[in-house]
């Protein structure tokens, strides 16, 4: 996989964020597969309003946001109503990562977060725009990563270090299982026992510190009086996809 991008393409452009985009499409187009398939994707005609690739076996489509230097804990997007929309009805795209160095334009990490990690409670409302503005009231967006668990960002590059192709495949199967979830509810529930896992920071843990973080679960659904059966019951559903192991007495370890 190479691992700069082709400055020479971007001769012609003026504006620094169109080079910028010029770059990463070519590069995800020339260098990129499908983490669903493993066929190279596609880039769509430009100007489309949601999607940047596809790819032509699975159907599965992509978006691409590139950032300088580092991805950081959040990512700007379009406009917040349009989204939570588009959420609420699982209409979104499979969202690819590129951080590159803005001085020699090596990719440093490229990642993609599979869609059915994307729920309203991941996206963070910005203020509107001032009344002087060209658009002005407007309301956008940011996506959290930190609130997206370790499982749905799936590295092909990290830190400069390719990631072998079968490991990324393997790492895109093991959490299908959520997208069998069209309530974006339960996937909610999913996602936030994943969170609570990946914040213990070690393979194996008890049922009894997921308790631990009960607080934080009854503040996120306040509507739930049975915070001690939920967990239970999405540690089950975890243990009964393959991502957790039940080693009994209350053990579990991380797959």
């Amino acid at each position: 996989m190479q691992q700069f991008l082709n400055k020479e393409l971007a001769v012609r452009y003026k504006s620094s964020s169109q080079k910028i985009r010029v770059l990463t499409e070519n590069w995800v187009d020339q260098e990129i597969f499908c983490p669903s398939c493993g066929a190279d994707v596609n880039r769509y005609e430009n100007n489309r309003p949601v999607a940047d690739f596809y790819c032509p076996i699975c159907k599965e489509d992509y978006e691409l946001k590139s950032k300088g230097n580092v991805i950081g804990s959040k990512i700007v997007d379009g406009a917040f109503k349009s989204l939570i929309e588009r959420l609420n009805s699982n209409q979104v795209p499979n969202l690819f990562l590129l951080a590159y160095n803005s001085q020699n334009f090596e990719v440093l990490n490229f990642l993609v977060i599979p869609k059915y990690f994307f729920i309203p409670q991941i996206i963070e409302k910005r203020k509107p725009l001032s009344q002087v503005a060209r658009r002005a009231g407007w309301v956008g967006c940011n996506i959290v990563l930190d609130n997206i668990p370790q499982a749905g960002k799936i590295f092909y590059i990290k830190n400069k270090v390719i990631q072998p192709k079968t490991a990324i495949l393997e790492s895109w199967q093991k959490t299908l299982f959520l997208n069998k979830e069209p309530k974006v509810t339960e996937r909610g529930w999913l996602l936030d026992v994943m969170n609570c896992i990946d914040k213990l920071g070690k393979k194996q843990f008890s049922l009894f510190e997921v308790y631990d973080f009960e607080k934080e679960l009854q503040e996120k659904h306040p509507k739930n009086l049975h915070l001690k059966d939920k967990i239970r019951q999405q540690l089950q559903i975890l243990r009964d996809n393959g991502h957790l192991e039940f080693l009994g007495r209350g053990k579990y370890r991380l797959v």
